[in-house]
């Protein structure tokens, strides 16, 4: 499949063939959704912790006595029931990690990118580099390419340039191409591809990598 590729005022320069096994993939939504939910699930700390009956600070001394008061017998302050006591049945220390089988994360940002692609959100640049930079500069050049849109800028190295004037624009992020993932390609409404990161794509997830 050919694709337009764009320079940085958007103007058609030239098209690109897009290898069939990564951009024409079966789009497979429940496989995509469940690399999205083991990679949220992956990031969570699982540090949550509230005190039981026996961990919060508190005296062990029998509240009142047993008999005589007309009220419900009780050991200790510390009970669940009252204000200042531990928690029943609280959250504890637990690993939230899932395991997904290589192949079926790989053939779900195949499945990815099919998708983006099959609804026009990639959008091909010959190249993607600022002078200097600068906030103004970064979004008038997205202001080009996408519009008013939300826009993941892919990178195939490090570019400061680049990276330091996306930074404090809440629309767009960008991503070295090595690190692509099922998240933060659904995040946005585009996501913006130079040739030299479509090479390194096709290099790691093609069929043949």
């Amino acid at each position: 499949m050919k694709v337009p590729v764009l320079d940085l005022n958007g103007k058609e320069v030239e098209q690109v063939e897009l290898p069939g096994d990564i951009f024409e993939a079966e789009v497979n939504v429940g496989l995509m959704h469940q690399a999205y939910v083991r990679q949220m699930a992956n990031a969570r700390l699982g540090t949550h912790k509230v005190k039981s009956r026996g961990e919060v600070r508190m005296t062990t001394a029998k509240w009142y006595r047993q008999k005589g008061t007309g009220r419900a017998r009780h050991g200790a302050r510390s009970a669940p029931i009252f204000v200042g006591g531990g928690q029943a049945f609280g959250p504890r220390p637990r690993k939230y990690t899932k395991k997904m089988p290589k192949k079926m994360r790989r053939e779900a940002i195949r499945s990815c990118l099919s998708a983006l692609l099959r609804d026009d959100q990639l959008v091909f640049v010959n190249q993607l580099t600022l002078d200097t930079p600068k906030t103004k500069a970064m979004q008038a050049l997205l202001d080009k390419l996408v519009g008013g849109s939300s826009a993941l800028l892919l990178l195939a190295e490090r570019n400061d340039n680049v990276e330091l004037s996306a930074n404090n624009l809440p629309n767009a992020m960008t991503l070295r191409a090595n690190y692509l993932n099922i998240r933060d390609l659904l995040q946005y409404d585009k996501v913006i591809v130079p040739l030299d990161a479509l090479e390194l794509i096709v290099s790691i997830w093609g069929k043949g990598a």
